[in-house]
């Protein structure tokens, strides 16, 4: 068995003692030492020793080795006030029980987190925003401290949560997979990395099309413009016309009052002296 580094083992603090407890296990069982730890060893005074054969004897050293080992490992665990909970504890098996009962609480306690639990785990839904990769990991995190406390969950029924919590984007892609796939032959990641790509396409359709919608926005804008511009040129020939007929026309009208203002004798006066002539 290799040594372990202080780094190496994890820390217990007040709200993770259910991962907590899963990692200490797999590192005793690393090193041999969590059948002690689950089991103990029977103490026998030093007149029972003396019965026993050198072979017990040799054993009955093993496994007190193997158990101070173990309990310096949960010493390692725990920050200084915890400490002083297992301080006099005379086993690892003693140590691991008295955490057990101080962290996770007697069995009313427990039932009592549970159906708090329980309770999240039914309204629990995935938010509209949400992908799936986060909404995964909070229904995990859920599903396993309510396994910590007693709950026993199997993967279908948290596949069938999954499918019917989440949001309404995704209801076509639940039925798709409702109707063609069976989830007793599923397992969750696969279901997960199957929600994963239909989140995928539907993201890369979603910046398609707004892609397009701003590429129709730039042409009709770009439209707009030119109209515009048409427009002020189309006014101001017209303008150009108006003032070439408009000085036309202020000609005429002007040659017209001249010819009004003429005195009204010279003219009857010219007729008469043509007359008198013939």
């Amino acid at each position: 068995m290799g040594s372990v580094m202080p780094g190496q083992v994890p820390k217990l603090a007040k709200t993770n003692y259910g991962n907590w407890s899963i990692q200490m296990r797999v590192l005793l069982a690393s090193k041999e030492l969590w059948e002690i730890v689950e089991e103990g060893y029977e103490e026998l005074t030093a007149e029972a020793e003396a019965t026993l054969t050198s072979a017990q004897r040799t054993a009955l050293r093993e496994s007190k080795k193997r158990d101070k080992k173990a309990l310096f490992l949960l010493y390692q665990g725990v920050d200084d006030a915890t400490f002083e909970k297992i301080s006099d504890a005379r086993s690892s098996k003693e140590a691991w029980e008295v955490l057990q009962c101080s962290m996770q609480g007697v069995d009313k306690a427990k039932k009592v987190k549970l159906q708090s639990l329980r309770a999240q785990y039914e309204v629990l839904k995935m938010q509209s925003s949400e992908k799936i990769w986060d909404y995964v990991t909070r229904l995990w995190t859920l599903t396993n401290e309510m396994k910590h406390n007693g709950e026993t969950i199997d993967d279908v029924s948290l596949m069938e949560k999954l499918l019917r919590s989440m949001s309404k984007k995704f209801y076509h892609v639940v039925v798709a997979i409702e109707e063609s796939k069976d989830l007793n032959l599923m397992s969750v990641d696969e279901l997960v990395g199957s929600l994963q790509a239909h989140e995928y396409r539907m993201l890369q359709d979603e910046e398609e099309l707004s892609g397009l919608g701003k590429a129709l926005q730039t042409q009709f804008n770009f439209g707009e413009s030119s109209g515009r511009g048409g427009g002020h040129q189309g006014r101001g020939y017209q303008g150009r016309d108006r003032g070439r007929r408009g000085g036309r026309d202020q000609g005429r009208n002007q040659g017209h009052r001249r010819e009004a203002e003429q005195p009204q004798g010279g003219r009857h006066e010219g007729r008469g002296r043509g007359r008198g002539r013939g």
